[in-house]
C-alpha cells in the first residue's frame, strides 16, 4: 500500500514538473523570471518557491490580459460587418452649400456583402436655394427624396424636362443622363438618398466621379480634358471666346442662387398629353401602405408598380415608420438584399448570421451570430437575403428608415411572430415534431393580433441593457 502511494505521489509530481516545464517553453519570459529567482544568492529554498510561485501568477494575469484584448477585438469586429456609421461614407463634394457622400462598392468592408457588390449608396445635402451644377453618372440611379423640397432637370437631346420633388418621391435617371437639382426651399434643406447600379450587365464598375459637363474651369467641367484645337474645331470658335467662355464660371459645383433663379426654374404644365421622354417622380405615399397600425406604416413600391419607373430593374423602395417603443416583426427577404438607410429618430437593429463567426465564437455550439447596433440618422445597415433581423425604435422618437431592396422579382417577406407567421402555417405534425411540444402549446406562444408592427413592451429588469434597451 506505502509502495503505491509514493508511486502515485511520483506520477503526479512527474505530471506537475512536465506542465511547468511545458509552460517554461512556450513563454521565454517565464523561463526567464523563475531563472533568475534561482539565481538569487540571498534567497533561502522557501524564499524561491514563493518567487516561483510570482513569476507563475504573473504569467497567469498576462494570459488573462490577452484574452481579454482579443476578445474585445472580436465584439469590435462583431459590431459592424453590416453596418456604416458616418466614417464609413467617401465625400467626394463639399461646399459651402452641399455637399455628396458615398459608400461605395460595400464587398470592400465585408465579403459577406458581395451580394451587394454591384451596388453603391450616394447621399446629397443642399442647403435652401442651392443649385447643383450639370452632371452625369455612367451608372443607373434611383433617387429618393428623404427631406425637403427640390427640383430636378433632366435633360434630352433636344430640351429639358423639370419636375417638383417633394418628401417620398421616386425618381429614375437613366445612366449618362445630364441632370441638375435645386432645393426650391428658402429654409429646410433638401436630403436625397441615390442607389447607383450597373446600366447592364458586364458593364464598368460604378464609378462615383460625376460627370460635369457645362461648367467652366472653376469648377472644372470635362470639356477641359480636351486641346485647345479640338475645342476650337468643335465649337468651330476662336481660343479667345473659348476661354472667355470657360472661365466665366468661378462658384462651385453647388452653390446658393437667387429667389428668382429658382422661381424661373419651376416646371411647367405641359399641354401635351402623352408627356414627355421622362417619367416623373412616384411618390411612394400615394400608395397604401402594405402593413399600418398604431405601432409602425410600411409603404412600398416594387418594380411591377405601373408608372414607378422601376419597371425592368429588379429593385423595390420602402419607407418604415416605426412608432417610438415600437419594433418590426423578427422577418427575412426570401429574395431580396436589403440596404436601408436611416432617415431620422434613433433605434435598435438586430440580425442573426450564420456567416460570421469571431475567433472567440468558433467552439461555440451555436451556428448563428448577433449581429447588432444602435441606429441613428445617416447610418445605413444592410441584411442579405435570408437573413431574419428585426428594428426597434427608441422610446423617445419614431425611426424612419428608406430602404432600397435589390434583387426584389418574386421577392416574400416570411415572419416568425405576428398575424401571419411561418410558424402557424407549419402543419401539425411537423410543429410538434419540430417543437417537441403539442401543436396547440405552440401556437399558443406564436398567435397574436397585430401583423408586423408590435409593441417594445419587455421587462426591462430581464434585459441585456448593453444592447437591447433602447
Amino acid at each position: 500500500m506505502a509502495i503505491k502511494t509514493k508511486l502515485s505521489i511520483f506520477i503526479f509530481l512527474f505530471f506537475l514538473i512536465n506542465i511547468a516545464i511545458c509552460r517554461e517553453e512556450t513563454d521565454p519570459e517565464l523561463k526567464t523570471c523563475k531563472h533568475q529567482c534561482h539565481q538569487q544568492r540571498q534567497y533561502d529554498e522557501h524564499d524561491k518557491r514563493i518567487c516561483m510561485k510570482e513569476c507563475d501568477e504573473y504569467h497567469e494575469m498576462k494570459q488573462e490580459r490577452e484574452k481579454h484584448k482579443e476578445d474585445k477585438d472580436d465584439e469590435k469586429e462583431v459590431e459592424n460587418p453590416y453596418v456604416f456609421e458616418y466614417k464609413d461614407f467617401d465625400t467626394i463634394l463639399d461646399t459651402e452649400d452641399g455637399r455628396i457622400s458615398v459608400l461605395n462598392m460595400f464587398d470592400q468592408k465585408s465579403k459577406l456583402l458581395r451580394n451587394v457588390e454591384n451596388y453603391g449608396l450616394a447621399v446629397l445635402e443642399a442647403k435652401a436655394n442651392a443649385f447643383v451644377s450639370p452632371h452625369h453618372f455612367d451608372s443607373e440611379v434611383i433617387f429618393f427624396n428623404m427631406k425637403g423640397r427640390g427640383i430636378i432637370g433632366l435633360v434630352e437631346q433636344d430640351n429639358t424636362e423639370r419636375f417638383n420633388l417633394e418628401a417620398g418621391d421616386i425618381i429614375r435617371v437613366p445612366a449618362g443622363t445630364p441632370i441638375y437639382l435645386v432645393n426650391r426651399d428658402e429654409n429646410e434643406k433638401l436630403f436625397i438618398a441615390a442607389l447607383h447600379m450597373p446600366s447592364s450587365p458586364g458593364s464598368a464598375p460604378l464609378n462615383f466621379e460625376a460627370f460635369f459637363g457645362p461648367a467652366g474651369r472653376n469648377p472644372e467641367s470635362v470639356l477641359t480634358a480636351f486641346s485647345s484645337k479640338v475645342l476650337q474645331a468643335a465649337f468651330k470658335t476662336s481660343k479667345g471666346k473659348l476661354e472667355s467662355v470657360l472661365e466665366e464660371q468661378k462658384k462651385e459645383r453647388i452653390f446658393k442662387i437667387r429667389k428668382e433663379d429658382v422661381h424661373g426654374m419651376a416646371p411647367k404644365k405641359s399641354i401635351w398629353p402623352f408627356g414627355g421622354q421622362f417619367n416623373g417622380p412616384f411618390n411612394i405615399f400615394s400608395n397604401k401602405p402594405s402593413f399600418s397600425n398604431q405601432f409602425g406604416s410600411l409603404f412600398e413600391i416594387g418594380p411591377s408598380e405601373s408608372k414607378s419607373g422601376l419597371e425592368g430593374l429588379n429593385v423595390m423602395l420602402s419607407f418604415a415608420n416605426i412608432t417610438k417603443g415600437s419594433m418590426s416583426t423578427i422577418y427575412y427577404n426570401t429574395n431580396a438584399n436589403k440596404i436601408a438607410f436611416v432617415v431620422d429618430g434613433e433605434g435598435y437593429f438586430e440580425m442573426a448570421c450564420p456567416h460570421y463567426m469571431s475567433s472567440k465564437h468558433r467552439k461555440s455550439s451555436s451556428a448563428y451570430h448577433k449581429m447588432n447596433a444602435r441606429l441613428r440618422p445617416g447610418m445605413v445597415f444592410v441584411v442579405p437575403a435570408g437573413h431574419p433581423f428585426v428594428t426597434i425604435a427608441s422610446k423617445n422618437n419614431n425611426l424612419k428608415i428608406v430602404c432600397f431592396e435589390v434583387n426584389a422579382q418574386r421577392n416574400k417577406k416570411l415572419a416568425f411572430a405576428g398575424k401571419k407567421n411561418i410558424v402557424l402555417a407549419l402543419d401539425k405534425t411537423a410543429k410538434e415534431l419540430a417543437f417537441g411540444l403539442a401543436a396547440e402549446k405552440v401556437d399558443e406562444m406564436f398567435k397574436r393580433d397585430e401583423e408586423f408592427f408590435f409593441s417594445y413592451n419587455v421587462d426591462e429588469s430581464k434585459e441585456d441593457r448593453g444592447h437591447a434597451d433602447v
